[in-house]
């Protein structure tokens, strides 16, 4: 499960229907502790995305 939900790149909602389960949620709570670096994982990812690098042009404060 770990490789599949993180090295595999495998979305949560995919990996429900090969489980069979109706519902991504399920999946996830009863799964989630395969994942202790999910957060960490997030959190990287909404850094990168909140950093004025991630701006284009014209959306800074400046609106260059």
């Amino acid at each position: 499960m770990r490789e599949v939900s993180r090295g595999g790149g495998a979305d949560i909602a995919a990996l429900a229907t090969y489980l069979g389960h109706h519902d991504p949620g399920f999946t996830l709570r009863a799964y989630v502790h395969l994942m202790p670096d999910a957060a960490d994982r997030m959190r990287s990812v909404v850094d990168r995305a909140l950093s004025p690098e991630a701006d284009g042009p014209g959306t800074g404060p400046e609106g260059d």
